[in-house]
């Protein structure tokens, strides 16, 4: 079972306004862009909500996880701020944070990474789920302590306009345990996931899953199969 991800975004807002920073949200989306590197062609997808952001790279032919990170972030005078709540590559690079300069018009937002990358934005396409979404319990309610966002060990699952990821992590040294995404529909009762990329098995790139769901108030009750 999952249960909807709480945003601190409201302090934050408060912080900024009582202090006279002017700030701005980025249009909450799926951004996508495609670039070649030694003759591989490697996907980067960025999925934004009002407060939370995770850029993903994945090569496609064949397929292979290149990295993941993710956090809270705000957008001020042309700067993202995100303090990361995990990092795949932190044991390498040892970053926590990242100060991103960028431009926003129209559907195209960019980033600059070094190099500047043009994120094209997504069709909206709203379906039952979307959001943030943290692992609560598995197996029956009953008898089961909740793990809250309290707990630093997290398994986050954002999804947004026909695009889903899934992280575990903990917070606490950023320690990224795997993640996997692609694309997915939910209507009616029925979950499908579609898998593109996998960190811990290449392999499973490309099979389907099926879940039934359920919502109830802010729970997601989740039945099915799991990846393995």
């Amino acid at each position: 079972m999952y249960l909807k991800q709480k945003h601190s975004i409201q302090v934050l807002a408060l912080f900024l306004l009582t202090t006279g920073i002017v700030w701005a949200q980025l249009p909450s989306n799926v951004y996508c862009f495609d670039s070649k590197k030694e003759g591989r062609s490697i996907h980067h997808e960025l999925k934004v909500s009002a407060d939370y952001l995770i850029l993903t790279q994945y090569e496609t032919a064949p397929a292979k996880f290149i990295k993941t990170m993710g956090g809270y972030y705000t957008a001020q005078d042309g700067i993202l701020k995100v303090a990361l709540e995990f990092n795949s590559n932190h044991e390498i690079d040892s970053i926590t944070e990242l100060n991103i300069p960028y431009t926003l018009s129209d559907q195209l937002l960019v980033l600059n990474i070094g190099t500047e990358m043009h994120f094209k934005a997504s069709n909206t396409k709203q379906q039952d789920l979307d959001g943030q979404w943290l692992f609560a319990t598995r197996g029956p309610d009953t008898g089961q302590e909740r793990r809250g966002e309290q707990n630093t060990r997290k398994t986050l699952k954002f999804l947004l306009n026909g695009r889903f990821q899934w992280i575990a992590y903990d917070t606490e040294g950023l320690q990224f345990k795997g993640t996997g995404g692609g694309s997915y529909t939910a209507s009616d009762g029925q979950y499908t996931e579609h898998i593109e990329y996998f960190s811990r098995d290449n392999s499973r790139v490309g099979a389907s899953l099926q879940f039934q769901y359920e919502q109830k108030e802010n729970d997601w009750h989740h039945r099915g199969k799991n990846s393995k």
